[in-house]
């Protein structure tokens, strides 16, 4: 199986795709495909699909869903391999695939892939790398698991409670391994390379420090100290406007670093504000929902 939920949600048995069109039973599957290989709790399936007013009839009607996620993964069993010609037919049924446990139901990746794992993990790992002063590897790393990103997470699946959160969740997971991948490319020294993609960014999000003072140091270091201190003030100005807040003390050592320095002279790598990365979610043994 492979699922794709870091953008359009695609998941695919035998190469076959079994994402309903109809909303709910797509909301389903993404919660399923979500946490594949670990049981859904019913409440917690119910709760995603109705909120706080689910119907008396949200059990049976929760079943009926899954039977028609299970018809379409019966299809896709049944069909031809990857490599045509007559193609096996799997000896796999789709209540193998889509399981009824006590209390709830699991979706079973069967040694797929899942592009939110690989993200992790090739995230988890550029951190580490970063840790270790190998700037090069980390950015390549990094770079490989922004990639896997297509869009929004969960772009086209109606959201409840459940799943909004693990969007907010998951799209900060890629804010911060963006915000790494650019320090990484900072220290080896590619500040050129960087400003196009930071003038997007700083515009999009306008209030991440951050990724200003990564901005103001790329700037600084291509000679352009004047419009380095511009982007501070349009951060310092948005800041007090919007949330009443003052820049945080390292933004405001960065801006008297370039006050002091000459136009030519790079900063010292520690003015810099490190970020630091979000830890990703964590469901524990066989259940869901413990964040930590």
């Amino acid at each position: 199986m492979r699922i794709d939920v870091l953008g359009v949600l695609d998941v695919r048995e035998n190469g076959v795709s079994v994402a309903p069109t109809a909303p709910k039973p797509r909301q389903v599957l993404a919660v399923l495909a979500l946490y594949a290989d670990r049981v859904v709790p019913v409440s917690v399936l119910i709760d995603e699909l109705w909120g706080g007013g689910p119907p008396r009839s949200a059990r049976t009607t929760l079943q009926t869903y899954v039977l028609q996620l299970r018809d379409l993964i019966g299809v896709a069993l049944e069909g031809e391999g990857p490599g045509g010609g007559g193609g096996v037919v799997s000896r796999r049924r789709a209540k193998d695939v889509l399981v009824t446990s006590p209390g709830g139901y699991m979706l079973v990746l069967g040694g797929g892939s899942s592009d939110v794992r690989e993200f992790e993990r090739l995230s988890g790992t550029g951190y580490r790398a970063a840790d270790q002063g190998d700037f090069r590897g980390a950015s390549r790393l990094l770079r490989e698991a922004l990639a896997l990103w297509t869009g929004s997470a969960f772009a086209d699946v109606q959201t409840g409670a459940l799943l909004g959160m693990e969007a907010r969740r998951l799209e900060e997971g890629r804010l911060c391994a963006l915000d790494q991948r650019i320090e990484a490319d900072l220290r080896l020294g590619r500040h050129r390379e960087l400003l196009a993609e930071l003038t997007v960014l700083t515009s999009r999000y306008s209030t991440h420090e951050n990724l200003h003072a990564q901005f103001m140091l790329a700037l600084h270091r291509s000679g352009r100290r004047g419009e380095a201190l511009d982007v501070y003030h349009r951060l310092r100005g948005t800041l007090v406007r919007d949330l009443g807040l003052e820049p945080s003390p390292r933004l405001r050592r960065l801006q008297q670093s370039i006050l002091t320095a000459a136009p030519e002279t790079p900063l010292a790598e520690q003015q810099m504000p490190a970020a630091v990365p979000v830890p990703a979610a964590r469901t524990g043994g066989t259940g869901v929902l413990r964040v930590d």
